[in-house]
């Protein structure tokens, strides 16, 4: 009696092991993959790249660059981070009255505030030092569709509204240009200051939806459970949360990045989201945007990442793009950035000093 009940309690223990899901770890085709057998997408990447997310005009349709124009690019991105690097050296005195550099063009100097007095260098910068490649071949744009690379045509509401923002927001000249201009002015207070200003989301979209490459800080951290995905962004400490298998919020709840939820498609995973705020991270976009992103483990490392935007309030048509996630040893840091913070009281403070100075100037010094 005893050793049946030890045979058929060893038969049922091995059909369970049978029919139990893969454990955690990679599957025969090298996917990292979770308790369920789904992809796991946890780990850390590095999306900078030297591709452009709209395509060159002079490649028209091509999605595709040659060898050769991929080697031009990342060596004239070389040559220009050696030119920055040589344009000031720290024993040097700042440039007399704000100058450029003297014997570099335009594509090689210095960016900053008036007078081009210096500011972001090679130091705060990370663009990245190559093209990405698909399937070994490198791409002209992160964009494919349309298939000349490039945003549709905007509407004529959305151009109209860049053109009043334009005139709003001429820069920082040294003086208070903005007393001149009818309605708010662009200084007016914190609130009238672009949200990446105020520390509230990353600038260039880079937390998104869609997540795009900016110019530094373009690491992400994914961390991954059965019903939720976390994506850590580390320009301004973004984390965007995923629901698997959830259903949107109410419509008229909003949100700075949207709300996100997602669903498997085989080994990808689709993510929808909606319900953005007035003025998303996506630059133009409106509240009625909706992006449709994908995610696919391509190998043990990397992620191939796909996007779809659609807003008919400022876009004649859907717009999609697609470009390679590299995982990467680094870790995520801390970005310490704030709302409140020194430079926005120095923003503030700045232009109340230059409206003074031109009243001043314009009352004759009374």
């Amino acid at each position: 009696m005893q050793s049946r009940v030890s045979l058929a309690a060893a038969t049922a223990a091995a059909i369970v092991l049978l029919a139990a899901p893969a454990a955690p770890g990679a599957d025969d085709d090298g996917i990292p993959r979770t308790a369920s057998g789904r992809p796991d997408f946890t780990g850390d990447y590095e999306i900078s790249t030297l591709t452009p997310l709209q395509r060159p005009r002079e490649f028209g349709d091509n999605l595709y660059l040659t060898s050769e124009q991929a080697e031009e690019i990342v060596e004239r991105e070389r040559l220009r981070v050696a030119a920055r690097a040589a344009v000031r050296q720290i024993d040097e005195p700042p440039p007399p009255g704000g100058a450029p550099p003297i014997g570099l063009g335009d594509e090689f100097r210095e960016t900053s505030g008036a007078g081009n007095v210096g500011g972001y260098n090679n130091f705060w910068t990370d663009r990245g030092s190559d093209v990405f490649s698909i399937d070994g071949r490198f791409r002209t744009s992160i964009i494919v569709d349309p298939p000349n690379g490039r945003m549709p045509q905007l509407t004529a509401e959305t151009m109209q509204r860049m053109s009043e923002r334009r005139g709003r927001r001429r820069g920082n000249d040294g003086t208070a240009w903005w007393l001149e201009v009818e309605g708010p002015g662009p200084y007016d207070g914190p609130e009238t200051l672009g949200v990446p200003e105020r520390c509230l989301i990353g600038f260039g979209s880079t937390s998104g939806p869609p997540m795009l490459p900016v110019l530094y800080n373009n690491a992400k951290r994914i961390v991954q459970t059965e019903d939720h995905l976390m994506i850590l962004v580390e320009m301004v400490h973004d984390a965007r949360i995923v629901r698997i298998g959830g259903e949107h919020i109410p419509e008229d709840e909003r949100r700075w990045l949207g709300d996100s939820i997602g669903w498997w498609e085989g080994d990808t995973l689709v993510v929808e989201t909606t319900n953005f705020i007035d003025r998303p991270a996506l630059f133009l976009a409106s509240r009625n945007l909706k992006v449709t992103e994908r995610f696919t483990r391509v190998n043990t490392d990397d992620l191939l990442y796909a996007f779809t935007v659609e807003d008919p309030s400022v876009w004649s048509a859907p717009w999609s793009g697609e470009y390679l996630w590299p995982g990467t040893p680094a870790k995520v840091y801390e970005y310490a950035c704030h709302e409140g913070n020194y430079a926005m009281g120095n923003i503030l403070r700045g232009a109340r000093l230059l409206e003074d100075e031109t009243r001043s100037a314009a009352s004759g010094g009374q």
